[in-house]
């Protein structure tokens, strides 16, 4: 013969699996209210003017107010915070000078602070999420500049940095 006439039997293949409904399109989440966007903002704004409202009424140059620096206390060097009550302090009462007087690297931080909050609140409105992400450099750098401001206001020529 000249052809193989073996019978096949073919069995049907099982139905493929019924495929799943397609999902439905994300929905984007609801709009963020003007209002809600600037809360967070807002209630920080609160408490940093809570906080110098108190040391502007309090007086942190009369003693008995406010704790000692313990450094200062034990071992007679000022840290880089020391003065940094009076600098606030200053600050609410619109003594810039005596301000930078108390704590230099104080006022400084308080602009940055400032100038920070300002970005916020225009990004809040916007609806853009605030994010500061430093990279290990800029925090070695802000410790170098704390370290050698504090070394620099302990030392004779750098007493017009200390408190």
């Amino acid at each position: 013969m000249s052809g193989d006439n073996r019978r096949v039997d073919t069995v049907p293949s099982p139905d493929p699996a019924p495929s799943p409904p397609p999902s439905p399109a994300p929905v984007p989440p609801a709009p963020v209210s003007l209002a809600r966007r600037l809360a967070a903002p807002a209630v920080t704004l609160a408490g940093v003017l809570a906080a110098f409202a108190y040391v502007g009424t309090v007086d942190p140059n009369e003693p008995g107010h406010y704790p000692v620096c313990p450094l200062l206390q034990l071992t007679g060097i000022y840290c880089p915070g020391c003065g940094g009550l009076r600098s606030a302090h200053g600050v609410a009462t619109g003594d810039l000078a005596g301000a930078f007087g108390a704590n230099a690297m104080a006022v400084v931080g308080y602009g940055v602070f400032a100038v920070l909050w300002t970005v916020w609140v225009v990004r809040a409105g916007r609806g853009i999420p605030m994010r500061i992400a430093l990279k290990p450099v800029h925090w070695w750098s802000i410790g170098a500049v704390a370290a050698v401001f504090s070394v620099v206001r302990n030392l004779p020529f750098g007493s017009a940095l200390a408190p």
